[in-house]
């Protein structure tokens, strides 16, 4: 395990995709602490911000075609729109975001130079979150 730790931040406006579409403030996060998930805060500086946390080849795989399953699920729209779309799903609703692909590609090319797509293991100490997963269950 790697044990220089490394934490990428990035801003980009998303819109939520409603009759009238609404711009909203999103910052994505990445750390080496947990290189298989990257973290979507959004409405960042607000009251009432939303963290939503998906996996890395979620979103990589969500840029060429449909993916995800139940609570989230990414996938490209190649119109004239040009555009990816994120849908988040609860229990009390559902919400769905056009991004630019270009800001999508830019934020998981930075997470490859953090930590090459494979290599997330040497930076993930699977025996530390085990132990802190069975005191967290005491």
């Amino acid at each position: 395990m790697s044990s220089e730790h490394s934490e990428i931040r990035s801003a980009a406006m998303f819109d939520l995709l409603a009759a009238t579409p609404v711009a909203v403030e999103v910052e994505f996060s990445y750390s080496t602490r947990d290189p298989y998930a990257i973290r979507v805060l959004f409405n960042p500086y607000g009251d009432q911000s939303v963290q939503w946390i998906l996996a890395r080849d979620l979103l990589a795989d969500g840029l060429l075609a449909e993916a995800g399953e139940g609570d989230v699920r990414i996938w490209p729209v190649m119109d004239e729109l040009d555009v990816v779309v994120l849908e988040f799903s609860t229990p009390a609703g559902q919400a769905r975001f056009g991004a630019d692909p270009e800001d999508l590609v830019d934020f998981l090319n930075e997470t490859y130079e953090l930590v090459e797509p494979g290599e997330e293991s040497r930076w993930f100490d699977f025996d530390q979150e085990l132990a802190l997963l069975s005191d967290s269950s005491k």
